[in-house]
């Protein structure tokens, strides 16, 4: 299970958090109004916390200390900015994301060396590839069903696929090593280093991170 940190709770910043929650991450939402909070709605299971994103005393009570991926997706730039630097070069967060609406900002940014999704096309979904990037390519969403390739890592070596897949919640249906692709069967053996793409649930995701090798 993965901690996220998502700054703001607005249209973006809920939507966010409802989808990262049903991946199965461990996510804790911060916002300033604590009227924001009703857009997740009765069912998410995540953590809730009224303040600043950029308030030190607050992220250390929110856990980031344990945190691996960071979101600041208020909308104000300002506040976004200053969440994301604090995380990126006091706590150290490996994947740290801002969403900005200025375009004189990106320069900042750049400066700092933080990633950001920018103006009108930003979206849900750009944010997520980026927190998640490293734990592969997310090619196709339908419902609850995600398509996503990723590279295989050590757990997976050596294994069967059907060993390795979950009766309708993850299956391998593609795998590329040494430049030829080719369709597996349940005897195939798998290999530290393959491309592979794979269908897999959301709410499963978390049980099949351990084979995806983070880039």
């Amino acid at each position: 299970m993965v901690r996220i940190i998502v700054i703001g709770c607005g249209r973006v910043g809920s939507s966010l958090a409802i989808a990262l929650a049903q991946k199965g991450h461990d996510i804790v939402v911060i916002d300033t109004d604590e009227e924001a909070f009703k857009r997740l709605g009765n069912t998410f299971n995540g953590i809730t916390m009224r303040g600043f994103g950029y308030d030190e005393d607050l992220l250390r009570r929110a856990g980031i200390e344990k945190c691996s991926a960071f979101a600041a997706v208020t909308n104000s730039d300002s506040a976004n900015i200053m969440s994301a630097e604090i995380a990126s070069r006091l706590f150290r967060i490996p994947k740290v994301v801002a969403r900005l609406f200025l375009p004189e900002r990106e320069r900042s940014m750049q400066y700092l060396g933080i990633d950001y999704v920018s103006g009108t096309r930003m979206t849900v979904q750009a944010i997520m590839d980026k927190l998640i990037e490293g734990l592969g390519k997310h090619v196709l969403i339908r419902g609850d069903i995600e398509v996503i390739e990723f590279l295989a890592g050590p757990e997976i070596h050596n294994k069967r696929i059907v060993d390795v897949q979950l009766p309708n919640e993850f299956r391998i249906y593609l795998v590329t090593r040494g430049g030829s692709t080719f369709i597996p069967w349940r005897e195939t053996i798998l290999k530290d280093g393959d491309i592979l793409l794979a269908a897999v649930k959301s709410l499963s995701f978390p049980k099949i991170e351990k084979y995806i090798k983070k880039q």
